[in-house]
């Protein structure tokens, strides 16, 4: 089985005082995690002190967003290599508010998983349709199109070192969460994908991350899903006995204890 990943994603939330101050919560809160991983995502301006906090424990350090170039005259931009400085090992392009808020196009999330790359980070690529796409059956269409132009261009050993994330846009931040059936029937459609873009066993080692108002009540529904293999939490990762709870809920995916 595929070792379960816990992704954090605090958006714009936390100051660095505050950001310093749930990561160690986290971190003193999950010392030993075993058959699990955990990255935490603050915001840029806190990095460096989220890294400070986590420095020594097995807990990893992502970033919600980057720029494809390594610099240039791109104001507000962050670029993948300023990531790796922090020590960044992973970060969150194609993420439904980014595309929807920030008109990011497939071609330049494209641009971007190629640019972590090039920098050692691992991209997580998420994909997700809206509700008004969902009631016209398009569901497939969409996250087909999303996770093909996301990931063009890459050779099959890249493609077998990303990550992908489904978050259905429907279920960010409203309280309601795609059902385990749902959510397992486009993780194994994705899976599917993968395996016509690399090949099939190279498909099977990609962990699929579902996303999309993930609390401790509905993770260990989720997570028992052979087809779901850990999660992008948004809001629940603010509260570190929240987000917590929904890594104990993963350690444990299979019914076996592994944290």
């Amino acid at each position: 089985m595929r070792a379960a990943l816990v992704v954090a994603n605090w958006k714009m939330h936390g100051t660095v005082v505050e950001a310093r101050a749930l990561a160690a919560q986290v971190r003193d809160g999950l010392k030993r995690p075993r058959g699990i991983e955990v990255v935490l995502c603050p915001p840029f301006t806190a990095l460096a002190a989220v890294a400070e906090a986590l420095a020594g424990s097995a807990i990893g350090l992502g970033a919600q967003n980057c720029h494809w170039e390594t610099s240039g005259a791109f104001t507000g931009e962050v670029s993948p290599a300023m990531l790796a400085e922090h020590g960044c090992r992973l970060v969150i392009l194609g993420h439904s508010e980014r595309r929807q808020q920030f008109q990011e196009t497939d071609a330049q999330i494209n641009l971007k998983v190629r640019a972590a790359f090039a920098h050692g980070l691992t991209p997580l690529l998420c994909v997700g349709e809206s509700a008004q796409e969902r009631s016209q059956g398009l569901t497939f269409n969409i996250v087909e199109g999303q996770l093909r132009a996301g990931l063009a261009g890459l050779s099959p050993e890249a493609l077998g070192r990303c990550l992908v994330a489904y978050e259905p846009v429907w279920a960010i931040g409203t309280g309601v969460n795609a059902t385990p059936a749902q959510a397992s029937e486009v993780h194994g459609y994705l899976r599917g994908l993968l395996s016509e873009l690399a090949s099939k066993e190279i498909a099977q080692f990609i962990r699929i991350l579902y996303g999309g108002s993930v609390k401790p009540e509905n993770a260990g529904a989720l997570l028992r899903e052979p087809e779901i293999d850990g999660a992008l939490v948004g809001g629940a990762s603010l509260q570190a006995q929240t987000f917590l709870g929904i890594v104990k809920k993963a350690a444990f995916r299979g019914g076996n204890p592994k944290e």
